[in-house]
């Protein structure tokens, strides 16, 4: 066999047992049943889960009737067999399939009604601070 032929059926050995890196999320929320967006895209209700590309942060929203919404900036940090040079180890030359499923968990506090009080005195503040600004020039 040629020199050629033995690359030919070395690269085809290679990628018939490359394996890959399986990345996903699962996103629980007490209460359950809340909205989840990953940087402004429906994910879904809780417990929501979604395959990602790439390790860093992820930016979610949660909201649920009653509570507070929620605006998260989440680390996700790459696992050591992600780091450069051995990344191109573990997603083509390993012959499985690794799954790294990372589980991120919220507690929505209770919405807070507002002080009626305190809204009615900030909304005259707010008055009196237009009535004081000069008019405009035309």
């Amino acid at each position: 066999m040629g020199r050629n032929a033995w690359f030919l059926v070395i690269a085809l050995g290679a990628a018939a047992v490359t394996g890959c890196v399986e990345r996903r999320y699962v996103v629980t929320t007490d209460p359950p049943g809340a909205v989840v967006l990953r940087d402004n895209h429906q994910v879904g209700a809780s417990p929501a889960d979604e395959t990602f590309v790439y390790y860093g942060v992820q930016h979610f929203t949660l909201f649920r009737e009653g509570y507070e919404t929620m605006q998260v900036d989440q680390n996700i940090p790459a696992p050591w067999y992600e780091y450069p040079g051995l990344d191109f180890i573990s997603e083509n030359l390993i012959p499985w399939t690794i799954r790294d499923v990372r589980r991120l968990h919220y507690v929505l506090p209770p919405l807070q009604s507002p002080n009626v009080l305190e809204v009615g005195q900030r909304a005259q503040q707010l008055r009196d601070r237009g009535h004081n600004l000069p008019p405009p020039n035309p």
